[in-house]
């Protein structure tokens, strides 16, 4: 290559890595400020300006359900919420354990507001991520209520307190609200457990009148159509934003926001089951008891807002008798062992695409290693290193083919320029060539045909796991989940590329090796914005190719029985 050349594109690519930078601090983060977020708590109970407020219409019906018959936008509101008025003019029950802190709307008892302690909203932040919030910004909340005989608007409750904090040595804690609705004692108990996302939400009713009530459990989930706070930049492959339901004939099925919009969703009975709200690395479902049959509809509410829900079966109170009513709440991580613990297929909600068999199995894999190692950076170049081992010997079979092209490359050359005008007789003798040298032309595309599978797997894999959400390596990557804020990786990757490039044959066609020239600064750019944990594999994982190939073209090159009776110009 010409010197000036050279030395006039060098500053060339060192001003284009500084103005990619550059741009990726002023633009290419994710938005963090536009989170919603409240106010530090005090050791009061919090003040209505202190956290979201409700903005539903409270409605005339009550707690109305769809039949089993009819659609779900013919049927009212679901379970309607609060006028601004009415919810500005009390305070929200405060409850915070080591890993949740949430405030109670006393007005139906819901949670319209659930943030993460153990969970940061951006790397650098102290502030806990928001899951449910119900402002100008975000509305997303969780609400519970009971249709019941001679109840026909939400259930004001009277809590025993309106703050509520798991203390050191306890390992679980209750908030009961009360109410009496016509004779009817009505005790609406939460409980939260140590360590745990989910919430056991329980009615205990005690009918005092000399007449038999009916009782029915509803959950439902509600949000606006905003966009995913959890997910940033990705290169065009984002993580689902929307619901889910689970059933014994369905195990996983999602629900688009559109389809809910459209009421593209008929209502389904089924025993057990689950339905949810899922985001990037986060989700929010009720899981009601598994032994009843209960009911899954979707609707949108007077706020215009993507309401998933169930309803469990009607049960009948005997005067003077009790009964008791409840669902479990998960708001929190897509951990898929948390999940499970909470109800079968849960854990589905943790989506791994298509390629979900490789995927799985990876990351049981991975999380062994970080068992043992404790760090996701080294488990991921630990589990890329195992994936090359089990992958070798189909590997070896591709290098030593481009190994003997490489080797018999000069033959080649002749025999194109000895049958250049006779394409037909040139395409017989280089197969005969082939077959004599034991060489398949198409051997070089095996690596990546086969470990395509492999990296869109490990992808998804990486890309959905919550584990490696700001999961340090080690110097400047501080976390996993998102790009390299240097470009150092990507950079690392292409050269990487390019050498494993020059160990492989030469392509006879000029255009086609101008092309494969291209392909380290083409694949570059796109590592550019990939996770930084799916560049540490593609770099460590080219290494190591570098290393394979590198020692069996030597070994072929220094083999005087391949090409011994090839012919000289």
């Amino acid at each position: 290559m010409d010197v000036k050349r050279l030395l006039l594109l060098i500053p060339l690519a060192v001003l284009a890595y500084l103005l990619v930078v550059q741009w990726n601090q002023d633009y290419g983060q994710p938005n963090y400020d536009s989170v919603p977020e409240t106010t530090q708590r005090s050791n009061s109970a919090p003040s209505s300006n202190s956290v979201p407020s409700s903005n539903v219409d409270d409605g005339e019906g009550g707690l109305a359900v769809p039949s089993t018959t009819s659609q779900p936008n013919a049927v009212g509101e679901g379970i309607p919420g609060d006028t601004e008025s009415e919810t500005s003019s009390r305070d929200f029950i405060a409850v915070t354990t080591d890993v949740l802190d949430v405030r109670i709307d006393p007005h139906g008892g819901d949670i319209v507001y659930a943030a993460l302690p153990q969970h940061k909203l951006s790397l650098d932040s102290e502030r806990n991520y928001v899951l449910l919030s119900d402002n100008s910004s975000r509305s997303y909340v969780a609400r519970s209520g009971l249709q019941l005989d001679g109840q026909a608007s939400r259930i004001a409750f009277t809590p025993e307190n309106t703050d509520y904090r798991l203390g050191d040595n306890d390992e679980e804690l209750s908030v009961d609200l009360t109410a009496d609705v016509n004779g009817v004692e009505v005790i609406k108990r939460l409980t939260f457990e140590r360590g745990s996302y989910a919430v056991n939400v329980n009615y205990y009713l005690a009918n005092n009148t000399d007449a038999p009530v009916s009782a029915r459990f509803i959950g439902q989930l509600a949000r606006d159509n905003s966009p995913d706070p959890s997910s940033g930049v990705s290169m065009g492959m984002n993580s689902y934003l929307g619901a889910a339901y689970s059933t014994p004939d369905a195990r996983y099925e999602k629900i688009d926001f559109e389809d809910i919009q459209a009421s593209n969703f008929e209502n389904r009975e089924a025993q057990g089951g689950w339905i949810a709200i899922i985001q990037h690395y986060f989700v929010s479902a009720w899981a009601p008891q598994q032994d009843q049959q209960n009911l899954y509809y979707v609707t949108t509410d007077s706020s215009n807002r993507n309401v998933v829900a169930f309803a469990g079966p009607t049960s009948s109170i005997a005067a003077e008798g009790e009964a008791t009513l409840g669902a479990t709440l998960y708001m929190g991580p897509k951990i898929q062992d948390y999940l499970e613990q909470v109800a079968p297929n849960l854990r589905l909600t943790v989506d791994y695409g298509w390629l979900w068999f490789i995927a799985n199995p990876l990351f049981w894999l991975l999380d062994k290693i970080h068992d043992i190692v404790g760090n996701w950076g080294w488990s991921i170049v630990l589990l890329t290193v195992l994936v090359k081992t089990v992958l070798f010997p189909l590997s070896a079979k591709a290098y030593k083919s481009m190994g003997r092209m490489r080797k018999l490359g000069p033959e080649m050359q002749r025999l194109k320029e000895m049958y250049g005008d006779d394409r037909q007789k040139m395409s017989q003798e280089m197969m005969k060539f082939y077959q004599k040298e034991k060489i398949n032309p198409l051997g070089g595309c095996l690596p990546i045909v086969i470990q395509m599978p492999v990296f869109i797997a490990l992808y998804w894999m990486l890309l959905e796991s919550v584990e490696l959400r700001h999961a340090p390596f080690i110097f400047w990557i501080q976390d996993l989940s998102v790009k390299d804020p240097y470009f150092i990786l990507p950079i690392l990757m292409g050269i990487s590329m390019f050498v494993q490039q020059m160990l492989n044959p030469t392509p006879p066609d000029p255009m086609q090796a101008k092309i494969m020239k291209m392909l380290p600064i083409i694949f570059t750019f796109f590592f550019l914005w990939f996770p930084a944990g799916l560049v540490i594999y593609w770099v460590v994982n080219n290494i190591i190719s570098v290393a394979q190939q590198y020692y069996i073209t030597r070994k072929i090159e220094n083999d005087p029985t391949i090409g011994k009776g090839m012919k000289t110009k």
